[in-house]
This record gives structure tokens, C-alpha cells and sequence, in this order.
């Protein structure tokens, strides 16, 4: 999500806007502001048609999400991790040469110390 706009965040944004712009002109301007959006948006998606066409065929599988760079980081360097295997720890052995389990702890050597 773009921004994290709780109830109480947006009760307090229309206060303001009722206060600064006053309860006559709020319609208006808030008309404008979906207008503005709408505009942003058809131009967005004009913009991306238009990289589509101009890169042709060959990148029918482009992504433009891809173009953000926190995409790109997960996509190309982050994706690799999760399908590596792990490899597996030695067994520790105890001193009379039992296998520990992974969550045991070696016998306490009150002499060693």
C-alpha cells in the first residue's frame, strides 16, 4: 500500500481540509483532486502501454513492477536464498562418544574448569 491511512489519519486530514478550505469550496476541490488522479493515472498507464510497444516481442514478459528497485533486488539477487539446501551440522559427540542431539548440550567437565 501506498500510505498507511488509518481511520482516525483520515478523520483528521478532512478536519484540516474543512478548516483550511472551508465546508463552501471542499466539494469543489476534492472534484479537482479526483480529476487530477484520474488523469495521473490514465497517463501512467499510457506511459507503460507506450514502453510495451516501443521494446516489442522480445520483452512480451516484462514486468514494469520489475523497474522498482525494491522488486528488482527481491527478484534478481534475494530469490536464490530460499531454494538453496542447507547443509546439515556435524554430529557433536560427547566425551564417551554418544551423538548429542542438535538441541543437547554436552555433558558439564567440572574438571576442565
Amino acid at each position: 500500500m501506498l500510505f498507511d491511512l488509518s481511520i482516525t489519519k483520515l478523520l483528521v486530514l478532512g478536519v484540516i481540509a474543512v478548516v483550511i478550505f472551508g465546508p463552501d469550496q471542499l466539494p469543489r476541490i476534492a472534484s479537482q483532486a479526483g480529476r487530477a488522479l484520474r488523469e495521473l493515472r490514465r497517463l501512467a498507464d499510457g506511459a507503460t502501454r507506450d514502453l510495451r510497444e516501443g521494446l516489442g516481442p522480445e520483452f512480451s514478459e516484462f514486468d514494469v513492477a520489475d523497474l522498482n528497485p525494491r522488486n528488482f533486488v527481491r527478484k534478481h539477487l534475494l530469490d536464490g536464498f530460499d531454494d538453496e539446501p542447507v547443509a546439515e551440522p556435524e554430529p557433536v559427540m560427547a566425551e564417551s562418544g554418544a551423538v548429542l542431539a542438535p538441541e543437547e548440550n554436552p555433558p558439564y567437565d567440572l574438571e576442565a574448569t
